[in-house]
């Protein structure tokens, strides 16, 4: 890993597609700066963990379901970098706002943190149209952490709800939009058993599970949200 790792440099930048020069020495290796965005990089990087593809390598395979540990085998760096890269990458991705008027499916899906006597809940909405994830929370099943969705979705004017039997959604979901029909939540049904598939450590017999909350909720934004221009 300690072995330096050469680097083709283009002849553009690859943020602004700008020309790059020469820019200088550092311990006998040679930088290079964009003359339109000014970035700098080097042309000769010692560790893999400097490439400048390697987020998109992390969340590429953070959505193809890869456990911590696999995609440090894969990308040949340390376990301790995905999880930051993995931690920096989600701070920088917001998630969508709800279209004005729209209409939502919303349900929750069960999984544990550290071991399975911590349970705790994904409570997400999605459009029932397009199937954007428009918000999600991860916690236990309470009114309040059901209400933080709920909100998102009533400060957009929202035409109905669709939501299972749970009773808690008769109590924060006002009648008028709230549905509650066979077949209704179909879509987002279907949500679940892509996440359940796609992310090992959501799967219902695994030992990839989440250490930790913050991990989690990192992993759903990437999958939930991400888009390359947070590459």
């Amino acid at each position: 890993m300690n072995s330096c790792i050469k680097r083709v440099v283009d002849l553009f930048c690859s943020h602004c597609n700008g020309p790059i020069i020469k820019h200088g020495l550092i311990r006998g290796r040679q930088r290079y700066r964009c003359k339109g965005c000014k970035i700098t990089r080097m042309g000769l990087y010692c560790y893999n963990a400097y490439t400048l593809t390697i987020n998109r390598d992390v969340i590429s395979h953070v959505k193809e379901g890869c456990g911590i540990r696999s995609i440090a085998r894969l990308l040949n760096i340390s376990a301790n970098t995905v999880l930051s890269r993995i931690k920096r990458i989600a701070v920088g991705i917001n998630k969508p706002l709800p279209a004005i008027g729209g209409t939502y499916e919303m349900d929750e899906l069960k999984t544990y943190i550290k071991n399975k006597s911590k349970e705790c809940w994904v409570i997400y909405a999605l459009d029932k149209h397009t199937g954007e994830v428009v918000d999600f929370k991860v916690g236990r099943r309470t009114n309040a952490n059901l209400k933080i969705i709920t909100d998102t979705l009533l400060i957009s004017n929202c035409k109905k709800i669709y939501t299972d039997g749970l009773i808690q959604y008769r109590q924060i979901i006002p009648s008028s939009i709230h549905m509650v029909k066979r077949y209704c939540t179909n879509k987002i049904e279907r949500k679940n058993l892509n996440l359940r598939t796609h992310l090992k450590r959501l799967n219902r017999k695994t030992i990839c599970y989440s250490k930790d909350l913050l991990m989690l909720e990192s992993c759903l934004k990437i999958y939930f949200w991400y888009n390359k221009k947070y590459t």
